[in-house]
């Protein structure tokens, strides 16, 4: 299978920060490859440089059989873009918007005007074609951007964390137009701190810290790299915890883990169901009341944890360094 994508020794410094520290990838063509990180590891720069919005300072990449430097221009009609924010004119309407947008990639005013209102109709937004789009909602201003991105129907999409800060019936709704495209053939890289949204969309998916890759596989073959089962108890009493992981601690076969209010404690285990049986009657025996209990698989933030030293949710309090450099 042709690569569609691919991208070996990239580096993207500003100043200290280095964005980029040797990032290489391969996506074949008509697959999704999804970049999963929290914010500063590198996935939007990484798009950045692989749509020459930003030249690499080291490195090669070949997008739809262009180099991303010397066939910028060329490259630029064969792919398409959605961006973290959607990056519509609030002023026009949906139709008007996507009608611009074709005349930028000089299809002329017939065909932009045909296309638009085909993509309207694909993203269910016809409705709304001749309303100011700075009346749409989050879910709809998105669905306008990705429509924006499909105007010259590209062979190549890139999508930088598509649905942030959509609700749930928002985001399942641009899930399934997404899996629409990738059922027609497109070639997709998505970046996302989400594993629910990487574990849906993506054939593969890349791990991606400090501006490298640092683990590749599918969701499951991720999840078995870690390993094991998690034990999850929840106590009534904060001043129990300290007790219940005393109390647990020799089930455990790796680091576990409390969460922020003190209430809850992960323990790693070998078999589950057994060693919850065993978990729940040691605290009986100690006299800990348990509010809640179960037995999980791995989680992408376990996987991350193991890889990395530290949790996505950690991460995302740090601020993107690249990304505020390049918005100055």
């Amino acid at each position: 299978m042709t690569d569609a994508i691919v991208a070996e020794g990239l580096v993207k410094k500003y100043g200290n920060v280095t964005a980029l520290d040797g990032m290489g990838l391969s996506v074949p063509a008509g697959t999704v490859l999804a970049l999963l990180g929290p914010n500063g590891a590198g996935k939007t720069t990484t798009v950045r440089v692989l749509t020459t919005l930003l030249q690499p300072d080291a490195g090669r990449a070949v997008v739809a059989g262009c180099d991303i430097v010397r066939d910028a221009a060329r490259l630029r009609s064969l792919i398409g873009m959605s961006g973290q924010y959607a990056a519509v004119d609030d002023h026009l309407t949906g139709a008007e918007n996507l009608e611009m947008v074709g005349r930028l990639y000089h299809l002329g005013a017939k065909r932009s005007k045909k296309r638009a209102r085909e993509l309207l109709e694909r993203f269910d937004l016809t409705d709304a074609a001749d309303r100011p789009v700075k009346g749409y909602s989050g879910g709809m201003r998105r669905r306008i951007d990705l429509a924006g991105a499909l105007v010259a129907d590209p062979p190549v999409l890139f999508l930088d964390e598509p649905t942030t800060g959509l609700d749930p019936r928002a985001r399942a709704q641009l899930w399934d137009v997404i899996s629409e495209l990738v059922a027609g053939g497109s070639t997709l890289l998505l970046t996302t701190q989400y594993m629910e949204e990487a574990d849906r969309l993506a054939d593969q998916i890349m791990v991606v810290d400090q501006g490298r890759a640092i683990a590749q596989g599918t969701a499951d073959q991720l999840k078995d790299r870690v390993g094991g089962n998690r034990i999850e108890l929840t106590v009534t009493d904060r001043t129990e915890l300290e007790i219940t992981r005393q109390t647990l601690a020799w089930l455990a076969v790796g680091a576990m883990q409390t969460d922020a209010e003190g209430l809850s404690v992960t323990v790693p285990v070998t078999d589950g169901p057994e060693s919850l049986r065993q978990a729940l009657g040691r605290l009986a025996e100690q006299g800990i009341r348990v509010r809640d209990a179960g037995v999980r698989r791995p989680t992408m933030d376990d996987v991350y944890l193991t890889l990395t030293g530290h949790r996505v949710a950690e991460d995302r309090q740090h601020t993107d360094a690249q990304d505020q450099e390049i918005t100055r």
